[in-house]
């Protein structure tokens, strides 16, 4: 019985954590400081901050970021977290290791949305400085959904995706016992990065449509937890691939149609 309130408890953390960044983030999006959670907007906000307090917006984007990872991933990883809570029930720190490999896990998705952001920041500001460009933004659109879609194919994508379909393997190689803390923070880290090598072309999708963008966080984060949860998931990645790549070849068909007619 204390297994089964144990488990009850420790679903009902997750469970409660996810909600809450889901509805933090619908309270955020709605709210005057919305324009935080688009990084479109984050070259307006720095002029208006100036570029010595730009750390404000970003560090207020990097907090939304981390509320999208939390809503959308974290369900994704609970199997780990329901293999490893079993390995560290009769400890006392249990807790406290729990907590460590969730931090690990979101750190690194933290650290990855720092990074592309600043990158599609410079993109931006090759778009405003390139009056082809400028002209022709829909590249940006459809080269986005092409690389993702050709990233679904590719074998480094189901290297990682395998490593994330196999949390136990995963547990048991970098979960040593010892060091306890350390070990827990190292083994969230890897998992991140192992998610975040199967899911960073998806991830890239959420920059078109804004990190506060309800529906396509529910129907990207659905697809990346079939993809490392459900035993047929592994094959939905082709076929998701070839919808995106569909997609992305129909904004360019049609963008480079309109440019001939006109």
């Amino acid at each position: 019985m204390a297994t089964v309130a144990e488990r009850r408890v420790f679903l009902w953390s997750i469970g409660s954590l996810v909600t809450l960044s889901w509805l933090t983030l619908w309270i955020w999006g709605r709210s005057p400081y919305g324009r935080y959670l688009d990084h479109g907007q984050l070259g307006q906000i720095a002029l208006f901050w100036g570029t010595r307090w730009l750390f404000v917006p970003v560090t207020l984007y990097a907090i939304g970021w981390t509320l999208m990872t939390a809503a959308m991933m974290l369900p994704t990883t609970l199997p780990l977290l329901e293999i490893f809570r079993r390995l560290t029930a009769r400890r006392p720190e249990r807790s406290q290791l729990i907590t460590l490999v969730i931090a690990g896990y979101l750190g690194v998705w933290a650290g990855f949305g720092i990074v592309a952001h600043f990158a599609d920041w410079a993109l931006h500001e090759i778009v405003e400085r390139s009056a082809f460009l400028e002209a022709n933004a829909w590249i940006i659109g459809a080269g986005t959904l092409l690389l993702a879609g050709g990233f679904q194919f590719t074998r480094f994508k189901y290297r990682c995706l395998d490593k994330c379909r196999a949390p136990l393997s995963l547990v048991m190689e970098y979960w040593r016992g010892r060091r306890d803390h350390r070990n827990a923070l190292l083994l969230g880290i890897h998992h991140g990065i192992f998610c975040v090598g199967c899911c960073w072309a998806l991830m890239l999708l959420m920059f078109g449509v804004g990190v506060g963008n309800i529906g396509w966080m529910l129907a990207l984060g659905a697809a990346m937890g079939v993809e490392k949860n459900m035993p047929w998931g592994r094959k939905l990645s082709a076929p998701l691939g070839l919808a995106l790549l569909a997609w992305g070849s129909v904004i360019l068909a049609q963008s480079v149609l309109r440019s001939w007619s006109s």
